[in-house]
């Protein structure tokens, strides 16, 4: 605890890998590459996009959303993370904390949000061609995206707002290298049952929402590829998924194995967090812009003109 004035601010305590902080600088070196691939891959992404009036599309507009998204998270675990491996730089305080949380949490919300939507671009364009353009036209698309900001401040603020009433008595020590709710709020000296109920309710509104309604999109389209006589015309029709599900895979299934190991892994290694939170944060930023450059005809031919011509 730090004193200012009469009042007195909870800290804390980040960490880096428990027991090789002598390495630090060492595991900066492949950390920065990543996030220097992330933000480069991404950024790329969306200068593509905007750019490239044929990629003024529902299903490009999408990858855009996804391509910020990644971009916001990369950005915000990014400070704290350089801090502790750089410079050994391991208090934050509680505002801070809140305030790392809001763009961390935030953007990784959306971004559950947003492939939500993109299977959902994938249905209407495999099971119903015919009317995909009047049914994502660009108003809905803009629609979609307030709605998805709106929900995110739903399910987030009450989760942060909470964190104001606890009383933190120290020692307060994080298990990442940034603020990650769950960890937080373990380290409070006062009851966290509300909190607890509060970030469970968000988890299922978001995920247990999300999950299941990919889930069951990706049902209804493989029942209508199978419905198609011509193989080519069925592999086609499966190829414009693979993107999608490449993400959703190397999104949903760190944080979900997160959530596991917070939840239930008290005996587990401390390594064992760091390996999980990296893996949940840095991955799907490094790998999005990779899959949907080589898988997307589209992305992949306009990454190559931007390169010089070698002629």
């Amino acid at each position: 605890m730090r004193s200012t004035g009469n009042s007195t601010s909870p800290t804390f305590f980040l960490t880096g890998v428990s027991g090789l902080e002598a390495f630090h600088i060492w595991f900066s070196v492949p950390f920065c590459c990543l996030c220097v691939i992330a933000l480069l891959g991404n950024s790329t992404i969306l200068y593509v996009v905007i750019t490239n009036s044929s990629l003024h599309e529902p299903v490009y507009y999408f990858l855009s959303m996804i391509s910020t998204t990644d971009t916001g998270i990369t950005i915000s675990s990014l400070p704290t993370t350089l801090g502790v491996l750089w410079f050994n730089a391991r208090f934050i305080s509680l505002d801070a904390c809140i305030l790392q949380m809001f763009f961390l949490h935030g953007f990784t919300l959306m971004e559950s949000s947003v492939l939500l939507a993109m299977a959902f671009d994938r249905f209407v364009a495999i099971c119903n061609p015919l009317r995909y353009a009047m049914i994502l036209t660009n108003s809905r698309i803009i629609k979609a995206a307030v709605v998805i900001f709106v929900r995110m401040l739903v399910n987030l603020m009450p989760l942060l707002l909470l964190l104001k009433r606890l009383s933190f008595c120290g020692p307060n020590v994080l298990s990442h290298s940034y603020c990650y709710h769950p960890d937080v709020i373990k380290c409070s000296c006062s009851s966290i049952k509300v909190n607890s109920i509060c970030g469970l309710v968000a988890l299922i509104l978001t995920s247990g929402i999300d999950i299941p309604c990919i889930f069951l999109s990706y049902m209804l389209i493989i029942k209508s590829i199978l419905s198609i006589a011509s193989p080519e015309e069925r592999q086609k029709a499966f190829g414009t998924c693979i993107s999608h599900l490449g993400a959703v895979a190397i999104f949903y299934i760190p944080w979900v194995i997160l959530a596991l190991v917070h939840r239930f892994g008290h005996s587990a290694p401390p390594y064992a967090h760091t390996l999980m939170s990296n893996l949940h944060f840095l991955f799907p930023p490094v790998l999005n812009p990779i899959i949907y450059s080589v898988k997307t005809k589209q992305i992949h031919k306009a990454f190559y003109k931007l390169l010089p011509n070698t002629e």
